[in-house]
């Protein structure tokens, strides 16, 4: 099977479509190379001074830090992408009343580095699998991805209902692709990190967005806490989690944890509602049966 390659040209919708089918898909020409430039050249020290990780599954020649909203005022672009937004609504929009941001990873992996087990992003959360997508991933490249030197490695038609197979795909995908372009691929596609043959280094970040309703992998409010998201916008502050899931869920004092980012907060706090639609009206409808059963006495 070929790779699902195109260009950014076309529709969320399309793209949505090649999830479905697929499981991934990879954008060519999502954001200019100066963009990827600029966030490379500001992340280029800290990975100087990351550690290698520790373990199997992060792996022994691999550097990883989070919390990029906060190294590089370019991370935003890559994380607020009109597009991946639109798409990530689209293929999730199904199981949750608003999206997350789930993870911001900047990823190093060394020469020497041996292929990453095979696994689903969606295992870390002890959910119903095969009929709900938990979340969606996007890898961005700052460095060219080759076959060689760790390009990810995708297993098409893997994802879905496929995850519960009693036997696993044993073919996959290297997906090369060079800085501008963008992997996408759901939580429940099976992928994994390819070995580093080179003698160079393979360089990208991943970021998802997950569920609102669900534990975010990193935990957006220590990475990005009132004094830090307040300076963010509305929109990028929401998407860390400073908003309410309805109904109610995530709430500060009863109310949107977007009261923490003004100036000042009130001495005194009412809680107040956030109920969907449908919620709204069953709660109305109770209350008004109350009412008249108050009147007729």
């Amino acid at each position: 099977m070929a790779l699902q390659i195109e260009r950014a040209s076309c529709t969320a919708h399309h793209w949505q479509t090649q999830l479905r089918i697929h499981g991934y898909c990879v954008v060519q020409d999502l954001v200019s190379p100066v963009q990827v430039a600029a966030l490379n050249a500001d992340l280029a020290p800290q990975f100087a001074a990351t550690e290698f990780c520790r373990g199997d599954f992060y792996g022994e020649r691999t550097k990883r830090f989070g919390r990029l909203l906060t190294r590089s005022q370019h991370a935003s672009a890559f994380v607020q992408h009109p597009l991946i937004i639109d798409l990530v609504e689209r293929a999730l929009g199904a199981w949750c009343d608003t999206i997350q941001l789930n993870l911001t990873q900047a990823i190093e992996i060394h020469p020497g580095a041996l292929r990453q087990v095979p696994h689903r992003d969606q295992d870390m959360w002890e959910g119903v699998k095969g009929e709900v997508e938990y979340l969606v991933n996007v890898m961005w490249p700052l460095t060219p991805y080759t076959q060689e030197n760790g390009a990810t490695l995708v297993y098409p038609g893997s994802q879905g209902s496929h995850a519960l197979d009693a036997d696993q795909p044993t073919n996959n995908l290297a997906v090369e692709m060079v800085p501008g372009s963008a992997l996408i691929f759901l939580g429940s596609t099976l992928h994994g990190a390819g070995g580093n043959r080179t003698d160079k280094i393979r360089r990208g970040l991943i970021v998802s967005y997950s569920l609102g309703w669900l534990k975010p992998y990193e935990n957006q409010w220590l990475a990005y806490p009132p004094e830090v998201a307040r300076h963010f916008s509305p929109e990028l502050a929401a998407l860390v989690g400073y908003r309410q899931h309805r109904p109610n869920l995530g709430n500060w004092e009863g109310l949107c944890p977007s009261v923490l980012l003004g100036e000042r907060l009130p001495d005194r706090i009412g809680a107040v509602d956030a109920l969907r639609p449908d919620q709204e009206e069953m709660v109305g409808a109770f209350r008004r049966s109350l009412d008249d059963t108050d009147g007729s006495r």
